[in-house]
């Protein structure tokens, strides 16, 4: 007489195989909620470390007008250094990133996301950069009188400014009389001078404001080149 439930009973054996089918699948969730773990956290690592080496050390900058022209045209990214004043000082000629709150809305925080977003997007120079900053050239330091002479030649303490940065026969117009650059303020002006709006407009940019030097034309590839200061 066979006994039922016993060792070779069909019962028993589709219970077994039913309990391995049902390891095996959550061995598989688990595996797979693991993954989407990892990948959560290295994205949230790769994120943070981006925002934070855009903030300490370098960052790329999208150029979004033509008030750099031909040094730089829509659509350049360059990539901005921030060591430089932290252990040294701004020099004529320098490439300028720095921030500009007058006259210009506050932009809106939104969510945390969004921010971590854009500012990933930022440090990598895919997002144009918000209304508040700007990118010029270093034209006057703190004691230095900026003036234009007749023809449209730039005059630093009454000396023709030499420009090779600048097309032959360019000229620099609606200077305004000579102004001298206070302690801590910068004189700037974009290289399209018929075409920037910069310290001859809106005055003198703080040294406090100042992001970094651009240094180095990174894309597009056939554009790419040194900024070098003034010679």
């Amino acid at each position: 007489m066979t006994q039922l439930g016993g060792p070779s009973s069909p019962g028993r054996t589709g219970v077994a195989l039913t309990r391995r089918r049902r390891s095996r699948n959550q061995r598989k969730h688990t595996g797979f909620v693991g993954l989407i773990r990892e990948t959560f956290i290295l994205l949230v690592l790769a994120i943070g470390l981006a925002i934070l080496f855009k903030t300490l050390l370098i960052q790329a900058f999208y150029i979004p007008s033509e008030s750099m022209v031909p040094t730089l045209v829509v659509r350049d990214r360059v990539l901005v250094e921030k060591l430089s004043y932290r252990f040294g000082e701004v020099e004529h000629g320098d490439v300028i990133v720095f921030i500009r709150d007058e006259g210009i809305e506050p932009p809106a925080d939104g969510n945390p996301v969004s921010r971590a977003v854009r500012g990933l997007g930022e440090a990598v120079g895919l997002v144009p950069p918000t209304e508040r900053d700007f990118i010029k050239r270093v034209v006057g330091l703190p004691g230095d009188r900026i003036g234009c002479d007749a023809r449209g030649r730039v005059l630093r303490n009454d000396q023709v400014l030499p420009e090779p940065y600048l097309p032959p026969g360019t000229r620099t117009d609606e200077c305004g009389p000579v102004v001298t650059v206070p302690a801590g303020s910068l004189f700037v002006m974009g290289d399209n001078r018929g075409n920037s709006s910069d310290s001859r407009t809106w005055g003198f940019v703080r040294q406090d404001d100042v992001v970094g030097r651009a240094f180095v034309r990174l894309w597009p590839l056939d554009r790419l080149g040194w900024l070098h200061r003034e010679r």
